[in-house]
């Protein structure tokens, strides 16, 4: 028999046929978490069952075209209005009662902060992890890769499993970490987020390409928010970060000196207690 903090795996089948992957644990205020570009929900793996434990409901789902979610065949099905259509959808199937806490990453952030600029009355709080939310943030030369749109993807199609792998332990290589410890990242972390890679469309690689720039409208997300990033973050600008929890109202920020572009995976032990102590003061 399930008890209420056992995980609920659910596919949700949208009115145009795509399918949504997601998971669910716990009872409570309920909590949203969206992964970044060429992730899953297994991103959330060290934070769904604590949220269930401390009393949330813990949500997270695969975006469009990431893991067991529907993956579009067409590269022109892929953008930042389908994907947060794909993301509203799931939200809306699940018919909470009040407003949700939003934690994004990366792609996940600026979904997230999307959603609290359209729904304000249905987002109840923002937790940012390493946000992408301007196309500045990108270094110079992916924004030049960004600047059109990927017309054949075969090269990233046939791309095997253990070059993924490869290029992931060398990303996480750290020879500060001491001896006992030789990557930033768990094997586990590791193995998932090759596996995430491998299984993703290629066609994702056409989303940040339409995500625009969206200072202009911070003002209007008021909304308690907390910022989370790696100092040693290599694929956005980490001083974009604390631009951020300036441009935003109602907004504080906290940098993992060690950590790069998923802290949430990196050091979760220390990145969660900063989580629910923001969860705990919006009670």
């Amino acid at each position: 028999m399930l008890q209420k903090n056992d995980i609920h795996q659910a596919d949700l089948k949208q009115s145009n046929n795509s399918v949504v992957n997601s998971v669910s644990q716990g009872e409570g205020a309920p909590v949203l978490m969206v992964h970044g570009l060429a992730a899953s929900l297994h991103d959330w793996d060290d934070l769904l069952s604590p949220l269930a434990q401390a009393g949330y409901a813990g949500y997270a789902l695969d975006l469009l075209g990431h893991g067991d979610s529907t993956k579009p065949g067409s590269l022109h099905d892929y953008s930042f209005d389908s994907v947060f259509d794909h993301m509203l959808g799931w939200i809306n199937s699940l018919s909470l009662a009040g407003p949700a806490t939003l934690i994004g990453h990366s792609l996940g952030g600026g979904l997230a902060l999307r959603y609290a600029m359209r729904y304000p009355e249905r987002a109840r709080a923002l937790v940012l992890i390493n946000p992408f939310y301007d196309v500045k943030q990108l270094p110079p030369i992916m924004r030049t890769v960004f600047r059109r749109r990927l017309l054949n993807t075969n090269l990233i199609d046939k791309t095997p499993y253990w070059l993924f792998r490869f290029m992931i332990d060398i990303s996480s290589f750290d020879v500060h970490v001491g001896q006992r410890q030789t990557h930033a990242l768990p094997e586990h972390v590791r193995y998932q987020t090759a596996l995430d890679y491998k299984r993703a469309s290629s066609g994702i690689y056409n989303i940040p390409r339409a995500h625009l720039s969206w200072t202009s409208g911070l003002e209007r997300v008021t909304q308690p928010t907390l910022i989370l990033w790696g100092a040693r973050d290599q694929t956005l600008d980490t001083k974009s970060f604390s631009r951020l929890v300036d441009l935003l109202p109602n907004a504080r920020g906290h940098s993992f000196r060690r950590c790069g572009h998923v802290p949430h995976q990196c050091h979760p032990e220390q990145l969660n207690p900063l989580v629910f102590e923001f969860l705990n003061s919006l009670d």
